[in-house]
């Protein structure tokens, strides 16, 4: 498989600078576009998972989460530089449903068939679901309310005045779990089968070249994939929404959804639910917030203020995940619970 995504960046990449340059076909570039993002992003994977085994379970899963985040990252600031605001929001979205749902339905799911009981930190997943109704239900929900009685200004004001306070939550977070509180809860863990030595597939300088050299092509491939979207949606008749919550979050997830599915197959649950949940926080409370930012370097500025749909599925799927791992515990079956909400949503934004 490794093989097959080198030779698919060896063949994308010159393939999407031609195809720019003789102004090819959208359709035809969307596909060689997305397909090239995903074979970049099994890079950025591999390479983040070669650090995990050098740094831990939690630093290992943030790495990858931030390293993941960063195609997607990328792919909204192009978006906002367009001016679609919506497309960004909804791959915001997009991002939640797609890790809370997608990456942890499938690590439950297949990690499940092989494992009939598998467990991960009881005290990390209660104090993920507790940051996780805030940055989705606190954060995201009362900015929608507000703004029905606050003009265009003042929301966007508000926004601002919010995305901050997020920023700064999130970096409260990161040092609340990596140096005051890093070792204090390590109960739960026990009967995951991860305390064999494992051998890093790249070294420490090889994997990080290869993240830097994977982020500078996605950005390069992302900028182009951003002006298909119009044109695409036109032809499938998809909504600038389903563009957003489906197909750009799993693009730009691509990297955090191979690494969650190999660790819960490899029995490492610690990692694989730090990828999925971890990467969830990120997206609510440091990318939108920073995507808040640094809009208002654009034309149009972009507040945090997304539809009901959007609103009502993120806060049904926070829960949901709240409600399946705060035991500490997975299966299969608790698998195809959170896969059939993603499916389920998925066909209702597409109707809409």
């Amino acid at each position: 498989m490794n093989k097959v995504f080198l030779g698919i960046v060896i063949a994308g990449l010159p393939l999407s600078v031609a195809g720019t340059l003789l102004h090819w076909s959208s359709t035809i570039l969307f596909v060689v576009y997305c397909v090239t993002i995903i074979a970049l992003a099994s890079f950025m994977g591999r390479a983040t998972e070669s650090l995990a085994i050098v740094t831990g379970p939690r630093i290992g899963g943030l790495l990858n989460a931030t390293f993941g985040n960063a195609v997607e990252l990328i792919i909204a600031i192009f978006a906002l530089k367009e001016g679609l605001i919506g497309v960004v929001l909804a791959s915001l979205t997009g991002s939640v449903l797609g890790n809370l749902l997608l990456v942890a339905g499938l690590s439950f799911f297949i990690g499940g068939l092989k494992f009939k009981r598998q467990v991960f930190n009881v005290y990390d997943a209660r104090h993920n679901s507790g940051l996780l109704i805030f940055a989705v239900i606190v954060a995201f929900v009362i900015p929608e309310i507000f703004s029905m009685s606050l003009n265009e200004e003042r929301t966007m004001t508000f926004s601002i005045g919010i995305s901050i306070i997020l920023i700064l939550l999130y970096l409260a977070a990161l040092f609340f779990k990596l140096v005051t509180h890093r070792g204090v809860y390590q109960a739960g863990t026990k009967g995951a089968s991860h305390t064999e030595e494992e051998t890093p597939e790249w070294g420490k300088g090889k994997a990080i070249g290869v993240l830097a050299l994977s982020t500078l092509a996605v950005a390069y491939v992302s900028e182009n994939l951003v002006h298909t979207f119009e044109a695409v949606g036109d032809t499938f008749g998809w909504s600038e929404l389903f563009i957003g919550v489906i197909i750009v979050a799993i693009v730009g997830n691509a990297a955090e959804h191979a690494s969650a599915i190999i660790m819960a197959v490899k029995n490492k649950m610690d990692v694989a639910v730090e990828i999925a949940i971890g990467s969830t926080l990120q997206v609510a409370m440091f990318v939108a917030p920073v995507l808040v930012l640094v809009s208002l370097f654009f034309p149009v500025s972009m507040p945090l203020v997304f539809t009901i749909p959007e609103l009502v599925t993120m806060v049904s799927a926070v829960l949901l995940m709240v409600v399946i791992s705060n035991d500490g515990e997975s299966n299969w079956f608790e698998g195809a619970i959170l896969l059939a909400a993603y499916l389920i949503i998925g066909i209702g934004f597409y109707l809409l």
